[in-house]
């Protein structure tokens, strides 16, 4: 931690532009040695200038101690950009972080097939349906979906990859310790247990307007790709989508009604030539996996015909008419969290009221109920009255 507090105390020089910080890197080697420097030595970095340099005149690291404190007290793990499991992505874009704050278990992201979903917060039904779906098409496939836990879309691509017992990587525009929107709360929980929670900006730091813009070089900068799902035609989803292509990412968009204002920006990327149409998983995913067969696994998974009271409609038809059975359910392949398999190896003994469940397998009740929605969603356990829980599977381990 010695070194990490230098890399704090640069980081929270306001009054120095990034690209400056930047130069004093490659100038320095670290922010230690920067830290060290005399003030003459800074004004051989070009673009330092006496102005510039009084503001690296306060050495003090009060600040970057009482953010080390924060983070430890919440268990927040910090990434700077020396470190070796940096993202190379995110490394190489315009202006990185200096450093990342995670709560979770952040993956390689460099060997993930992450695929960033982003649109606007004022989302209508068949935005969310459709956002949710294709969310948990493509991480049903492999893919590691990441967003930015905003309300609308991002909230519909992040509850789509959890329900299909999946990790995701949320990139916030505050601290982690700050939940934005405050709706989002248990959702901020459910991503963390599952993949992460990351941000450039301190524990504390509030949701100020102009850091979303900002955090968006993260989520497209750590992706493959950026799929825009419902984005009028001014909106920070569309800045995320042309920050990815200065990047050098592919940018999708999902199609909607010619007249409907949340759709526009979609339309005209699509019709521009900036994005690639995407009506499905397959459609965004068929190109990358060649480049990670050991991530993703072909599908065809496809958005359903219909959205909202319709599509459940059709759904419990289905349901209803299939013949009652309980089919297999292969552990080894079917991609479940611990916790899921933990609740369905417990209930493989018998039918269990819900307060019993959570004390038989020693979880926190959050994590056993949000595990139990997922399980349901697929089919595996069923409730009946009594909040007594059932399994719908039977479960093959060898």
């Amino acid at each position: 931690m010695g070194g990490t507090k230098y890399w704090i105390w640069l980081s929270e020089q306001k009054g120095l532009p990034t690209r400056l910080k930047l130069r004093l890197l490659d100038s320095f080697g670290s922010p230690e040695d920067i830290w060290y420097a005399e003030e003459a030595d800074y004004l051989l970095t070009e673009g330092m200038t006496p102005k510039l340099v009084a503001t690296l005149a306060d050495k003090s690291t009060e600040g970057a101690d009482r953010i080390l404190g924060d983070c430890e007290r919440l268990g927040l793990r910090l990434l700077t950009m020396q470190d070796a499991d940096y993202p190379v992505r995110l490394r190489n874009i315009f202006e990185p972080p200096f450093l990342l704050y995670v709560r979770g278990r952040l993956s390689a992201i460099d060997e993930e097939a992450a695929i960033a979903m982003v649109g606007t917060r004022d989302a209508t039904p068949y935005g969310l349906e459709t956002a949710e779906s294709l969310s948990c098409a493509m991480a049903k496939q492999g893919a590691l979906i990441v967003s930015g836990a905003a309300s609308g879309i991002d909230s519909a691509a992040h509850r789509g990859a959890l329900r299909a017992g999946a990790k995701t990587v949320a990139v916030l525009g505050c601290g982690i310790d700050v939940v934005y929107p405050q709706e989002n709360r248990w959702l901020y929980e459910d991503i963390a247990v599952s993949g992460a929670l990351v941000s450039e900006y301190p524990p504390g730091t509030p949701a100020v307007g102009a850091h979303f813009p900002v955090r968006n070089r993260i989520i497209s900068g750590l992706c493959l790709a950026t799929v825009v799902v419902e984005a009028p035609e001014r909106s920070g989803a569309l800045i995320t989508a042309h920050t990815a292509l200065e990047q050098g990412r592919d940018v999708f968009a999902v199609p909607g009604p010619i007249n409907a204002p949340q759709s526009r920006g979609c339309n005209r990327l699509i019709a521009d030539g900036a994005a690639a149409l995407a009506m499905s998983a397959d459609d965004v995913l068929w190109e990358y996996e060649a480049r990670y067969p050991h991530k993703l696994h072909h599908g065809h998974a496809e958005l359903p015909r219909t959205f909202g009271y319709q599509a459940r409609q059709e759904q419990a038809a289905e349901k209803e008419a299939a013949p009652k059975k309980h089919p297999s359910l292969d552990l080894r392949t079917a991609g479940l969290t611990d916790d899921q398999l933990c609740i369905l190896r417990r209930l493989r003994d018998g039918e269990m009221q819900v307060d019993d469940l959570i004390e038989a397998v020693e979880l926190p009740t959050r994590r056993v109920l949000s595990a139990l929605t997922v399980l349901q969603i697929e089919g595996y356990v069923a409730e009946s009255s009594g909040k007594r829980f059932s399994i719908q599977v039977e479960l093959i381990e060898e």
